[in-house]
């Protein structure tokens, strides 16, 4: 467990929105503060496997550039296996 001070409205307030990027009509998340913030990104891998125990998951897949660094996060704490 990591800085259990932060909350997922800390999360939240840390993405950016950014409208209509790529195109009119869509709103891009910004994760990247998250990723620069160590504690925030700790603390959103704890939030993400919150409820699983170590060697409790099998497979974890990652979608699309950014799903690959948290699924390979969740899968170092749930797994319980080095990568």
């Amino acid at each position: 467990m990591h800085d259990t001070s932060l909350t997922i409205a800390d999360l939240e307030k840390a993405i950016r929105s950014i409208p209509d990027f790529p195109k009119p009509g869509i709103q891009f998340k910004d994760i990247t503060p998250v990723l620069a913030d160590s504690r925030l990104f700790a603390r959103s891998i704890d939030l993400l496997t919150d409820g699983f125990s170590p060697g409790s998951v099998d497979a974890i897949v990652g979608i699309d550039a950014r799903g690959f660094i948290f699924a390979a996060a969740a899968a170092f704490e749930t797994i319980g296996a080095p990568l």
